[in-house]
């Protein structure tokens, strides 16, 4: 029988900052599954910032949003009909194939998860690509050293909060994270960062004249705190590129950094990356993080929107720093 579910569809291309007009909400009905497929009842579903660049027509690491498409996106569920020898209903898995309530996906689409290791959100978060993200940027981009001073822009979002608490496991001199709100600032301090900064309340770069020089900088937001970190870099310090949120709605090109000759007077290093390219670490971050969150070595926190409904709200608010750690919504 037929399964009629809703996903959200890509109604037309953003011009700075999307808004629910961009977006539309769209009944359809799925095929039972064929040989080799299975059904999928979303459970949880993940929205990120690189969406918004998916949003755009134009080349990237990875293809644009089709309009009039439902868009994609991290989901974990449970598997409601099976017709594969290795996925069997009740299954919780993986996929790529969120904003949607259902999907009818191919076996190798779906990775199974356990569910009594931790719960199933955590898969899109602290144990799946946010957390593996955060792993390899700073071990593997920044080149991390025991006893260096990280500082981490966006400290308070998923990716942040988590490099940060990897980096005093792995034995950081300091951490410093920004944060845009104090309840954000007394939270990252809550979970082992030795200083947070309220970027509202002063210009970064003036708060960072008061810490130790940066030997690794792990960007999530470009813009001011890129300027900022590079002058207060020490020498031969590393930048890890993993995002730039302050520039993701912008109409018009947004100003590079003016200290660039810092590059080359401080012997600096900066590197962009995705984490796609970098699965060969999955095992090893696993391996390493898992004790840790099973001792309570690392913490994580999730912010919950609830509803198919109000999924575009989450990705909104994202945009707009409303969530501490990771932004998921309830499917149900």
């Amino acid at each position: 029988m037929p399964t009629s579910t809703r996903e959200i569809h890509l109604a037309s291309r953003p011009t700075g900052w999307p808004t629910h007009d961009n977006f539309r909400t769209v009944t359809t009905e799925l095929d039972d599954p064929a040989p080799g497929q299975v059904l999928v009842r979303n459970t949880v579903m993940s929205v990120d910032p690189y969406m918004r660049g998916r949003m755009n027509d134009s080349k990237s690491y990875v293809p644009p949003f089709a309009l009039d498409a439902p868009l994609e996106g991290g989901a974990v569920g449970e598997v409601i009909a099976s017709a594969s020898d290795e996925v069997s209903v009740g299954d919780v898995v993986l996929h790529a194939f969120g904003w949607r309530e259902h999907a009818l996906l191919d076996e190798g689409a779906v990775r199974k998860v356990d569910t009594d290791v931790a719960p199933a959100s955590t898969y899109l978060g602290i144990l799946g690509m946010t957390g593996l993200t955060a792993y390899v940027g700073l071990t593997r981009i920044g080149q991390f050293k025991e006893g260096d001073v990280v500082f981490i822009s966006g400290a308070a979002g998923a990716v942040g909060s988590i490099a940060g608490q990897i980096a005093k496991n792995l034995g950081a001199g300091t951490v410093i994270g920004s944060a845009g709100s104090p309840e954000k600032v007394a939270w990252l301090k809550e979970i082992g960062f030795d200083e947070a900064l309220n970027y509202k309340e002063a210009p970064i770069a003036e708060q960072l004249g008061a810490m130790p020089d940066i030997d690794v900088y792990f960007d999530n937001v470009g813009g001011d705190h890129l300027e900022a970190a590079i002058s207060h870099m020490g020498d031969h310090g590393r930048i890890a590129a993993c995002g730039a949120i302050s520039s993701y709605n912008s109409s018009e090109p947004t100003p590079g950094p003016r200290n660039m000759m810092m590059f080359v007077q401080k012997k600096l290093t900066m590197r962009g990356f995705i984490v796609g390219e970098h699965n060969d670490l999955a095992s090893e971050f696993f391996n390493t993080v898992g004790p840790w969150l099973a001792e309570g070595k690392i913490t994580h926190h999730e912010t919950f929107v609830d509803g198919l409904d109000h999924a575009v709200d989450a990705f909104l608010d994202l945009h707009r720093g409303a969530n501490t750690g990771k932004m998921l919504v309830n499917l149900g």
